[in-house]
């Protein structure tokens, strides 16, 4: 078998002891299952401190409204975008079975720094200097703030390398040469989305109903303990487990191949050049004849698709860093046209960003009673967690059997379809979002409470209309994105690939935050308040940016659907 040839199955994955992978033995739904329990424990941990991270900053760290939504925006952004670092050191040096165990490591010493500072009063800043904070309160800062972001960053990166390396892991423990496989890894990716859902719905029930009655100690605690406990649940799994083999770097395949198609371009024009000066010549001639025999050959084995990546190994480069082979220019071409799907689902994660930030803050300032039961702000969340717990499982053992049989096909709906059914769903969302903060607010002119603290007499179920179609819109997303990524990349990158999903999240997250400052850069121009300043949510002109959301989804939909269509 010559080099282009894929590596055998044998060679693929291998036992945690370092042996050949034994089918029956290793991998299949007991592997996957233990992945889909620490997953539980995973997303409990950062859950339950990121759905509530705005409050403690605003609460306890003293920062205004807008300095908040952007810590808490830059923090899950970088967590999700660190997924990348996961997936890359896992195809390329390590594994997803090490990658996780180091990463939980790091998570687990980040939740260490936090819980200490939040029990020691030391390590906080002062309280605000009267009970109805009049006086501006000190913000944290100096010692006590890189405390602060070295515990939380340290989370991030922890966070990071598991998201990068545990649902490809899962997916690995699946056979993809049958059809049985396929469907069992299709299934593990949505019920991968219902335990999300699960460590969720503890998280923002019982750890933000701890974190906000009992202290922040204690919920940095819950964190602390659940993500301990996930590390010997993962061990149990070893014995069982199938491991990807690293294949090298999948960037260094990527530059390659871009270096070699560049560098073949300027190398066959120069030597083009040097022939048409003398056309004549028996060894211009022989030349030409034997690489249009070549030519000939390798477009026998190549697609037409992306053909200026062709000139990799097209035109023959004498500059042994940049050799190739067509395996891997077809394997940069792959990434190469599924990254605009990868792009059209950034704005959809901007959307989801503002359930961390702005809806928590705007819930904060509205009645959270349920009869004598008051709700924490934070714990908005479980109306969609609840939705998605209900939907995935009926998703993938009603809706799929059925749209299988209705399209005759293996996966039944699409996975762009999936995608593109999100994008929808985000864009209904920001424009409920804007809708209840207009009655939010009108509330707060009506009954003179514009400049005060005290809760407005209108219910917080109001905003719980935004979680559920932002709720079912990452239903959608996620898992077809995960799915997606994970079946279309070559072998050699799937952990990177699937690491996309996260970092479409983590450039959503950062998006919000650029999105924020431009908007009050621009609206500051051309009035004297930004439409997002000062400390009361009731002088923001949230509603506008809300909508100015909804049009930019909307937009966005538009150009997905053209590079859907066009998609093979």
């Amino acid at each position: 078998m010559d080099e282009e040839c894929q590596i055998s199955k044998s060679n693929r994955y291998v036992s945690w002891r370092n042996k050949p992978a034994v089918e029956g033995q290793h991998g299949g739904t007991l592997a996957a299952s233990f992945v889909l329990v620490v997953e539980v424990l995973e997303n409990l941990a950062y859950l339950a401190n990121a759905s509530n991270l705005v409050l403690y900053l605003s609460k306890f760290m003293h920062y205004s409204p807008s300095s908040c939504s952007n810590i808490v925006s830059n923090f899950m952004g970088t967590s999700f975008f660190l997924a990348i670092l996961g997936g890359f050191l896992a195809d390329a040096f390590f594994t997803t079975y090490s990658i996780y165990l180091i990463s939980a490591t790091i998570e687990l010493t980040g939740l260490i720094i936090l819980t200490t500072q939040a029990h020691k009063h030391s390590l906080k800043p002062e309280s605000c200097l009267s009970a109805n904070r009049n006086d501006k309160c000190e913000e944290l800062e100096g010692g006590k703030e890189v405390f602060f972001f070295i515990g939380l960053y340290l989370v991030a990166l922890g966070v990071g390398g598991i998201k990068g390396s545990l649902p490809p892991h899962g997916a690995e423990q699946f056979d993809e040469e049958t059809t049985q496989g396929r469907k069992q890894r299709s299934s593990f990716f949505n019920y991968y989305v219902f335990c999300l859902a699960f460590g969720a719905l503890i998280a923002v029930t019982f750890a933000v109903w701890v974190e906000d009655n009992k202290g922040w100690h204690w919920g940095f605690g819950i964190s602390t303990l659940a993500i301990l406990i996930s590390i010997p649940i993962f061990l149990l799994g070893s014995t069982v487990y199938k491991i990807k083999v690293p294949n090298g770097s999948p960037i260094t395949t990527i530059c390659k191949v871009l270096a070699a198609a560049i560098f073949n371009t300027f190398s066959s024009n120069a030597r083009n050049a040097a022939v048409s000066t003398n056309p004549s010549s028996p060894t211009s001639n022989l030349t030409q004849h034997k690489e249009q025999e070549e030519e000939a050959k390798l477009k026998q084995n190549i697609t037409e698709d992306l053909a200026f990546l062709n000139r990799a190994v097209m035109n023959k480069s004498t500059f042994p860093p940049f050799k190739v082979n067509v395996k891997q220019v077809e394997e940069v071409k792959i990434v190469f046209k599924i990254f605009p799907v990868f792009i059209s689902t950034i704005m959809l994660n901007c959307c989801l960003a503002q359930l961390s930030t702005f809806s928590v803050q705007q819930a904060a300032t509205m009645n959270t009673k349920l009869r004598s039961l008051r709700v924490p702000p934070a714990s908005l969340p479980v109306f969609p967690v609840i939705f998605i717990m209900l939907l995935a499982p009926m998703y993938n053992h009603i809706v799929i059997p059925l749209a299988r049989k209705i399209t005759k096909t293996e996966t039944g709906i699409t996975h762009l379809q999936r995608i593109g059914t999100g994008l929808v769903l985000s864009i209904i969302a920001m424009a409920v979002a804007a809708l209840v903060e207009i009655k939010r607010k009108r509330v707060a002119n009506q009954t003179g409470l514009t400049n005060s603290t005290e809760p407005l007499p209108v219910t917080f179920l109001w905003v719980s209309l935004q979680y559920l179609f932002l709720g079912s819109a990452d239903l959608f997303s996620l898992a077809g994105m995960m799915d997606f990524f994970f079946t279309e990349a070559p072998f050699s990158m799937r952990s990177l690939a699937t690491s996309l999903s996260w970092v479409s999240l983590a450039m959503g997250y950062y998006l919000s935050s650029v999105l924020v400052s431009v908007v009050n850069h621009v609206t500051g121009t051309f009035r004297h308040t930004p439409w997002l300043y000062g400390s009361n949510l009731n002088h923001y002109h949230l509603e506008r940016f809300y909508w100015l959301m909804c049009v930019l989804s909307g937009l966005n939909f538009i150009v997905y659907l053209i590079w859907a269509k066009s998609y093979k």
